[in-house]
């Protein structure tokens, strides 16, 4: 059971990290994975001082994080699921999207998940069955009940330009049948954005576990869901194609993207 003083424990540890995006310096240290993936040194500066916070506070939970190797993980037992820059590209630009995710799943399960936009300083946060909050504050998914009711975000994925030809299909199938499209660029706001009802739904392909791990659960315990494009569940370890809504319009959507 994950009790009061742990979680808050943990949402100070998250708060002090998502403090280092304010460091243009580190942010201007730019490594490249590829041509349009990159790494700061804010990346690094907030996983590893993220891991040694967390391992005091729980020293026998794994760590899987975007920037480390992760392999030799027993995924059966309790691991953290840590990006800590989603959004790694609006942080190079000093566009204020940027947010720190962190997933705690147990068993395969996301048990608590926190995602903190320093920026705006929304913080988004989540436990298995006790409810889902923004700053202290509980949320709930949009009421709308069609896709013609509804603001939709769909993510673009600039690292998989081989699904760039798919991504825009959806896009455009999305934009015709709803209000209007908005892309942030952070996958983990833009689900949050679907749990306190400020969009209605998103849809992204190729995305990775960190990216939507600790936003899978706050958008469940909101009221909405989640899942692969096929209507199907997601892991927490695998990634893959993600599709959320605030459930109401989740039949109409994937069967939108199934003809796409």
């Amino acid at each position: 059971m994950i009790t009061d003083a742990f979680f808050d424990q943990v949402t100070q540890a998250v708060i002090r990290a998502g403090r280092l995006f304010a460091d243009r310096d580190r942010a201007a240290q730019v490594k490249k994975k590829d041509r349009t993936d990159f790494v700061t040194a804010v990346d690094l500066a907030v996983q590893e001082q993220l891991k040694n916070e967390l391992a005091v506070l729980a020293p026998d939970v794994q760590l899987m994080g975007e920037e480390k190797d992760n392999s030799g993980l027993d995924l059966t037992g309790r691991v953290w699921v840590l990006d800590p820059v989603d959004g790694t590209t609006n942080l190079v630009h000093d566009f204020h999207n940027s947010a720190v995710s962190l997933a705690l799943a147990e068993s395969g399960r996301v048990t608590m998940g926190i995602v903190y936009n320093p920026y705006t300083q929304d913080l988004f946060s989540a436990r298995l069955g006790c409810g889902a909050f923004c700053n202290g504050q509980p949320i709930r998914v949009s009421p709308a009940r069609t896709l013609a009711e509804s603001l939709c975000s769909v993510g673009t994925n600039p690292s998989r330009r081989d699904q760039a030809d798919q991504t825009f299909a959806w896009m455009r199938a999305v934009y015709d049948r709803c209000h209007d499209v908005r892309r942030v660029g952070a996958a983990s706001i833009e689900l949050c954005c679907v749990a306190c009802g400020r969009l209605e739904g998103y849809v992204e392909l190729g995305l990775k576990p960190w990216d939507y791990a600790a936003a899978m659960l706050i958008i469940q315990e909101a009221g909405g869901v989640l899942t692969d494009e096929k209507g199907g569940p997601l892991s927490p370890f695998s990634g893959g194609a993600v599709v959320a809504s605030n459930g109401r319009i989740q039949t109409e959507l994937l069967a939108l993207l199934a003809n796409c």
